[in-house]
């Protein structure tokens, strides 16, 4: 696998239109595209394998609100879609696997409802990502306005034994900056964990990415790039399939 297959191009969806955030922050939004559906398939047609679709109204509001855009994207492109994004119960999940999203991202229901998230990974196997947003070094929750006491790795150990397909990581104080990735964080989840680590966060160069795919003997399977692909930083069909 390649740099090419390493990216995961980011798709954040808010109020109908292809948004990233500055640091995880609801009012520093800046709009890259009026419709997310020819978004996603621009980054297909440059060359991406997979996507990565946020709902944030919905991680702000506690559930989905762009589930008619997200069924039009997984119908309009024929690669594989995560998506994430206010998913905190049973049939908020099933909802969204039924459009036909390959795997789902859950942080906060992981950490308040440990029934229902075991439901959701017992009915749905290796379809799980456990989504981890680390601000400065603790696990934050609903959609990053809360700290926990949870170290990254602490948390994820809580659920490394269950039948998910892996983890998501990300560092929020990083996150649409493009100041670089959390190398050292990603790392040290990767090899203390039995699950693959997808990354998130600060990338900015083709020079980061190269940094996190020298980690994939530890584990680290992807990264999630947004900012740094809309604004021209990384050109996915220049890279290495």
């Amino acid at each position: 696998m390649g740099l090419r297959s390493f990216i995961i191009p980011a798709v954040d969806i808010k109020n109908g239109k292809a948004v990233r955030l500055f640091k995880g922050d609801p009012e520093a939004v800046t709009v890259y595209g009026e419709d997310p559906v020819s978004v996603a398939k621009q980054w297909e047609e440059k060359g991406a394998k997979h996507l990565h679709v946020v709902d944030l109204d919905g991680a702000f509001e506690g559930k989905p609100k762009n589930i008619n855009i997200v069924k039009e994207i997984v119908k309009t492109v024929s690669i594989p879609v995560e998506f994430g994004g206010g998913l905190r119960s049973f049939e908020a999940v099933k909802s969204i696997l039924e459009t036909g999203v390959k795997k789902v991202v859950i942080g906060s229901l992981a950490y308040q409802n440990r029934q229902e998230f075991e439901k959701i990974v017992s009915s749905f196997p290796e379809k799980v990502i456990v989504g981890i947003d680390a601000k400065d070094g603790k696990v934050a929750i609903k959609g990053w306005l809360e700290k926990t006491e949870y170290t990254p790795l602490d948390f994820a150990k809580m659920f490394d034994d269950m039948d998910i397909w892996g983890f998501l990581y990300t560092d929020v104080n990083r996150d649409g900056a493009m100041v670089g990735p959390n190398i050292e964080g990603t790392k040290y989840l990767a090899e203390n964990l039995k699950h693959p680590v997808i990354a998130s966060g600060g990338v900015g160069s083709v020079e980061d990415i190269k940094k996190l795919y020298d980690l994939k003997k530890y584990g680290v399977y992807g990264v999630v790039v947004g900012k740094a692909l809309y604004e021209g930083k990384i050109n996915i069909e220049q890279l290495e399939d």
